[in-house]
């Protein structure tokens, strides 16, 4: 059995699981997220605790018991405490504002970019060189910073462009005569 998937989830006071056939709902202060089920996994809520067995002794139902495990906490992760990008803009005259469901970019193309954002997202900018994308659901979350990266993604030679705050970018030597 999967590693990942045996190790049990603690649940919150304040977070409430109600688990059906088709999909577990997850609910708490942040918001409620759901997820669809297969067959393949077994999950039990046993006195504020969740366990995940595979349904069968199959390699799959083996393989997705500790992909749901992983996606379950990261559900009870995300009702409670939510989760959060950082992006740093990184170049002359690069800015970043946030209004709204929006987010205005100046990446020195000749048009402004306008990314809006999905449901359960929010983005703030605290200074013009920094985003800050925030949401309960992980995969969203990830998702949106991917895409506002994906605008102008930091090149190789200066380093300019969108960049996640903890990465580190290679920077190469350029050619000499």
């Amino acid at each position: 059995m999967s590693r990942v998937g045996k190790m049990p989830i603690d649940l919150p006071k304040e977070v409430e699981v109600t688990i059906t056939a088709e999909k577990i709902v997850v609910k708490g202060p942040q918001g409620s997220l759901s997820l669809p089920l297969t067959g393949q996994v077994v999950i039990k809520n046993e006195n504020g605790t969740l366990n995940l067995t595979p349904a069968d002794e199959s390699r799959e139902a083996n393989a997705m018991s500790g992909t749901v495990r992983a996606l379950v906490n990261n559900m009870v992760n995300g009702v409670t405490k939510g989760f959060e990008k950082k992006l740093q803009l990184v170049g002359v005259g690069f800015k970043a504002q946030a209004q709204g469901d929006k987010l205005n970019l100046s990446l020195g193309f000749s048009h402004p970019i306008v990314h809006s954002m999905p449901n359960g997202v929010k983005c703030e900018t605290p200074t013009q060189t920094e985003i800050i994308i925030k949401g309960i659901d992980r995969q969203r979350v990830g998702q949106v910073a991917a895409e506002v990266r994906a605008y102008r993604s930091p090149e190789p030679y200066k380093g300019k462009g969108v960049r996640y705050v903890d990465e580190v970018v290679v920077i190469k030597e350029t050619k000499k005569k």
